[in-house]
């Protein structure tokens, strides 16, 4: 994938993202595994209302997906899509890296 490309399909990921809400929904998917809407809405002062939309944007940028299990929705994440984004970032992290580098030989030079 061409760095635009890359670009394109991983924005989705990082503006979903970049809610408060929807970060913490993603860690506690990613460190609790698989949850229905009752449990991610536990000890938390967020309605089951305001966690469905939220879980509808994470669901519309790929993080996440349902499965019905008897009359709940289960939701867990999508490892794929968050993968594609962390070597996006890590191919960002590179660039600056390098471009740090040229810039430290520029000025001991």
């Amino acid at each position: 994938m061409n760095r635009e490309a890359a670009i394109k399909h991983s924005a989705p990921v990082f503006a979903a993202l970049g809610d408060e809400t929807r970060f913490r929904i993603v860690s506690q998917l990613g460190r609790d595994g698989p949850a229905s809407i009752t449990r991610l809405t536990a000890g938390s002062s967020v309605t089951r209302q305001a966690i469905t939309k939220h879980l509808r944007v994470l669901e519309d940028a790929g993080v996440v997906r349902s499965k019905r299990c008897g009359r709940e929705s289960v939701w867990q994440l999508e490892r794929r899509r968050l993968e594609d984004a962390r070597r996006h970032l890590d191919a960002i992290s590179r660039q600056l890296d390098s471009a740090l580098e040229r810039l430290r030989k520029f000025v001991e030079e």
